[in-house]
């Protein structure tokens, strides 16, 4: 499987770098990841290139306008899904990015300025927000939903194992993680890691995993697939908090 980015943009180099470093990389090169980056200023029939004017109305900023953006949308081949980049879209989390990764291939539209003409909207499936907070346009937002859909395509990541136990993977969030040396200005690796034993292994990252998700993620809790083991020990965190 190949999964296809086509990348809508004012400014394709803001990609480049990144694209053609680490994972993305070897993802390209084993075949498992292709980017398109569709230059928007391409579309335009003004002899300066404008994409962009005052809003109707009045107001501070200018509009991206729809014309070029729509124009860019309808080169592309095919039926890919089309994602509009907009702090107004639904926020991102772990379970849409699952979703994201079983298509074939993605559209994603990077607005700047104060944003894109609403007449754009017609033409995308989706609109995603990457939190709720103010970027300078859609292409920041564009790399995470990139990279975060890329690490479950297979063949990008080098241990497919990765994607399954990282944060979210599972509503929750990851169990802490360590390495050589054992101990590093007095603080030591907790023994259970260095026992071989890979059942209690197993168990303490789970209750790791759970403790640290409870502390600061709660709301995460809610949607996770809990045993009842889990249930039993995040009681008893419960009672410790309470007491």
């Amino acid at each position: 499987m190949t999964m296809r980015f086509h990348i809508l943009t004012l400014f394709p180099e803001a990609f480049t770098s990144v694209l053609s470093a680490t994972m993305l990389q070897k993802g390209q090169e084993r075949g498992a990841l292709q980017f398109d980056l569709v230059n928007i200023r391409n579309f335009t029939t003004d002899k300066h290139h404008v994409t962009d004017d005052a809003p109707y109305g009045g107001g501070q900023g200018m509009v991206m306008k729809p014309e070029p953006v729509v124009s860019a949308l309808e080169s592309i081949a095919g039926k890919p899904w089309r994602i509009l980049l907009t702090p107004r879209g639904n926020v991102l989390n772990q379970k849409r990015v699952r979703e994201l990764a079983a298509l074939e291939s993605l559209v994603l539209v990077c607005g700047r300025y104060e944003g894109v003409d609403e007449r754009v909207r017609a033409y995308v499936d989706e609109e995603i927000s990457v939190g709720d907070f103010v970027l300078s346009g859609g292409e920041i937002g564009a790399l995470v939903v990139i990279d975060s859909v890329s690490r479950l395509i297979p063949g990008v990541l080098g241990c497919e194992e990765s994607a399954v136990d990282e944060s979210f993977a599972g509503d929750l969030l990851e169990y802490p993680q360590y390495t050589r040396p054992p101990t590093f200005r007095g603080v030591e690796v907790p023994e259970i890691l260095l026992s071989g034993d890979h059942r209690a292994i197993a168990r303490w990252r789970r209750r790791e995993s759970l403790r640290r998700t409870f502390e600061t993620r709660p709301d995460l809790l809610e949607k996770a697939d809990l045993s009842d083991d889990d249930r039993a020990f995040l009681a008893s965190l419960q009672s410790g908090r309470d007491g």
